[in-house]
Protein backbone atom coordinates (compact mmCIF):
# COMPACT_ATOMS: atom_id res chain seq x y z
CA UNK A 1 0.00 0.00 0.00
CA UNK A 2 1.05 3.41 -0.65
CA UNK A 3 2.33 5.72 2.51
CA UNK A 4 0.52 8.58 1.03
CA UNK A 5 -3.29 6.19 1.51
CA UNK A 6 -2.65 5.61 4.91
CA UNK A 7 -1.63 9.25 5.90
CA UNK A 8 -4.61 10.16 3.78
CA UNK A 9 -7.25 7.46 5.76
CA UNK A 10 -5.95 8.54 8.54
CA UNK A 11 -6.76 12.44 8.24
CA UNK A 12 -9.89 11.54 7.40
CA UNK A 13 -10.94 9.28 10.81
CA UNK A 14 -9.55 12.19 12.83
CA UNK A 15 -11.56 14.74 11.03
CA UNK A 16 -14.77 12.32 10.99
CA UNK A 17 -14.31 11.89 14.63
CA UNK A 18 -13.69 15.21 14.98
CA UNK A 19 -17.23 16.03 13.09
CA UNK A 20 -18.75 13.39 14.87
CA UNK A 21 -18.09 15.01 18.24
CA UNK A 22 -19.12 18.20 16.69
CA UNK A 23 -22.29 17.04 15.11
CA UNK A 24 -23.29 15.09 19.29
CA UNK A 25 -22.48 18.45 20.68
CA UNK A 26 -24.77 20.29 18.15
CA UNK A 27 -28.11 17.29 18.33
CA UNK A 28 -27.39 16.02 21.77
CA UNK A 29 -28.53 17.80 25.03
CA UNK A 30 -26.38 16.85 27.65
CA UNK A 31 -23.14 16.45 25.44
CA UNK A 32 -20.99 19.98 25.61
CA UNK A 33 -18.24 20.35 24.34
CA UNK A 34 -15.99 23.57 25.45
CA UNK A 35 -13.18 23.71 22.77
CA UNK A 36 -12.00 25.70 19.91
CA UNK A 37 -11.56 24.27 16.55
CA UNK A 38 -8.02 23.06 17.37
CA UNK A 39 -8.89 21.39 20.29
CA UNK A 40 -11.71 19.94 18.29
CA UNK A 41 -9.24 18.12 16.24
CA UNK A 42 -7.51 17.32 19.24
CA UNK A 43 -10.19 15.16 20.47
CA UNK A 44 -10.57 13.91 17.04
CA UNK A 45 -6.99 12.76 17.11
CA UNK A 46 -7.66 11.49 21.00
CA UNK A 47 -10.60 9.64 20.06
CA UNK A 48 -9.17 8.07 16.90
CA UNK A 49 -5.78 6.64 18.89
CA UNK A 50 -7.92 5.21 21.56
CA UNK A 51 -10.13 3.40 19.20
CA UNK A 52 -6.51 2.08 17.52
CA UNK A 53 -5.49 1.18 20.79
CA UNK A 54 -8.55 -0.02 22.83
CA UNK A 55 -11.22 -1.25 20.74
CA UNK A 56 -9.33 -4.68 19.97
CA UNK A 57 -8.82 -5.00 23.50
CA UNK A 58 -12.28 -4.47 24.37
CA UNK A 59 -14.02 -6.41 21.46
CA UNK A 60 -11.94 -9.25 22.75
CA UNK A 61 -12.85 -8.86 26.31
CA UNK A 62 -16.44 -8.31 25.77
CA UNK A 63 -16.54 -10.86 22.73
CA UNK A 64 -18.92 -13.00 24.30
CA UNK A 65 -21.48 -10.26 25.07
CA UNK A 66 -20.91 -8.89 21.15
CA UNK A 67 -21.55 -12.61 20.09
CA UNK A 68 -24.84 -12.66 22.10
CA UNK A 69 -26.13 -9.54 21.27
CA UNK A 70 -25.48 -10.31 17.72
CA UNK A 71 -22.94 -7.48 17.22
CA UNK A 72 -24.89 -4.82 19.23
CA UNK A 73 -22.67 -5.14 22.00
CA UNK A 74 -19.99 -3.36 19.78
CA UNK A 75 -22.04 -0.37 20.72
CA UNK A 76 -21.06 -0.95 24.47
CA UNK A 77 -17.41 -1.30 23.32
CA UNK A 78 -18.13 2.50 21.35
CA UNK A 79 -19.47 4.04 24.43
CA UNK A 80 -16.76 2.51 26.73
CA UNK A 81 -14.24 4.27 24.34
CA UNK A 82 -16.59 7.78 24.00
CA UNK A 83 -16.67 7.66 27.62
CA UNK A 84 -12.52 7.28 28.67
CA UNK A 85 -11.98 10.18 26.12
CA UNK A 86 -14.28 12.21 28.15
CA UNK A 87 -12.52 11.32 31.41
CA UNK A 88 -9.35 11.75 29.78
CA UNK A 89 -10.36 15.29 28.73
CA UNK A 90 -11.25 15.92 32.23
CA UNK A 91 -7.53 15.31 33.80
CA UNK A 92 -5.47 18.62 34.96
CA UNK A 93 -2.99 16.55 33.37
CA UNK A 94 -4.00 16.76 30.00
CA UNK A 95 -4.22 20.29 29.63
CA UNK A 96 -3.93 20.62 25.64
CA UNK A 97 -8.10 18.86 25.81
CA UNK A 98 -8.63 19.90 29.16
CA UNK A 99 -12.23 20.08 30.01
CA UNK A 100 -13.57 19.73 26.55
CA UNK A 101 -15.97 17.09 26.93
CA UNK A 102 -18.96 16.91 29.10
CA UNK A 103 -21.36 13.99 29.20
CA UNK A 104 -23.83 14.41 31.96
CA UNK A 105 -26.52 11.37 31.29
CA UNK A 106 -26.19 8.09 30.22
CA UNK A 107 -28.82 8.72 27.44
CA UNK A 108 -26.72 11.52 26.38
CA UNK A 109 -23.66 8.82 26.33
CA UNK A 110 -25.59 6.41 23.98
CA UNK A 111 -27.32 8.73 21.86
CA UNK A 112 -23.37 10.57 20.88
CA UNK A 113 -21.93 6.95 20.92
CA UNK A 114 -24.67 6.24 17.98
CA UNK A 115 -23.58 9.54 16.17
CA UNK A 116 -19.80 8.57 16.68
CA UNK A 117 -20.38 5.18 15.59
CA UNK A 118 -22.42 6.31 12.38
CA UNK A 119 -20.01 8.68 11.07
CA UNK A 120 -17.17 6.30 11.70
CA UNK A 121 -18.86 3.45 9.78
CA UNK A 122 -19.24 5.99 6.90
CA UNK A 123 -15.78 7.27 7.21
CA UNK A 124 -14.25 3.70 7.20
CA UNK A 125 -16.51 2.83 3.98
CA UNK A 126 -15.36 5.61 1.74
CA UNK A 127 -11.97 5.33 2.76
Amino acid sequence: MNPMHWLVKLALIIAGNAFALWLANRWIPGFVLTTPLAGLILLGLTLTILNFILKPILTLVLGPIIILTLGLGVIIVNAIILWIAAYLSNLPQLDFIHGSITIQTIPALILATLVVSVVNFIIHIIA
